[in-house]
């Protein structure tokens, strides 16, 4: 497989991780999530031992997806762990993982502050910014995922293995770790697993590359 095929693929994964972390899952999306290129797509991931038990316990939950009232629940599984910012959540933004933990403001760490800032630079770089119809900081780690699939496409091995270790690999595991401990269901704690054992293992291909 050839360099851009590797990055193009890499890519598919970062924007796919990125979209669930995005929105919740509804009709159309589990339509993508479930159709016969996707099965193909999850088979092959899974086909890596790291991965194998979240994928499958991702597909799992698809594929028990049948009705309204499971997507509801899927729904409010989302709500519950990205929305609601209580501690019985896992906010999905860097800021609040990456903050100074010394400082007496740690319990209301800032929104769109140091972090959403970095990440509007590094995005008005490329010459993208975060769609109106997501009102959400730029630390938001499904920006962060997407911005990662745009580094797959467009730059070289030593900038985006600076930037996954500077900007997302350094606080996934405690994200991970908090989603883990706070989902009630399988889906999403599952997905956080996967978007960390996907990093690192990209890591130590990038490492490998440069």
């Amino acid at each position: 497989m050839s360099t851009d095929s590797i990055n193009q693929a890499r890519g598919m994964v970062y924007g796919l991780l990125s979209s669930l972390f995005a929105k919740e899952i509804d009709h159309q999306l589990l339509h993508e999530l479930t159709s016969e290129k996707a099965k193909a797509f999850w088979t092959q991931l899974a086909s890596e031992s790291a991965f194998k038990q979240d994928v499958d316990a991702m597909v799992k939950v698809l594929e028990n997806l049948k009705s309204d009232k499971a997507l509801m629940e899927l729904a409010a599984d989302y709500c519950g762990l990205f929305l609601v910012g209580t501690k019985h959540s896992a906010s999905p933004y860097a800021s609040l993982y990456l903050q100074d933990t010394s400082s007496e403001s740690q319990d209301e760490p800032t929104l769109f502050g140091e972090q959403h800032q970095l990440m509007v630079q590094f995005l008005k770089q490329s010459q993208l910014q975060v769609q109106t119809s997501f009102p959400e900081p730029a630390d938001h780690l499904a920006v962060i995922l997407a911005y990662v699939e745009h580094l797959c496409k467009t730059t070289d091995d030593t900038e985006q293995l600076k930037f996954i270790e500077s900007y997302l690999a350094i606080w996934l595991g405690n994200f991970a770790a908090k989603v883990t401990q706070c989902d009630s269901g399988e889906f999403y704690c599952a997905l956080a697993r996967l978007t960390q054992s996907w990093v690192e293992a990209d890591l130590k291909g990038l490492r490998e590359e440069v």
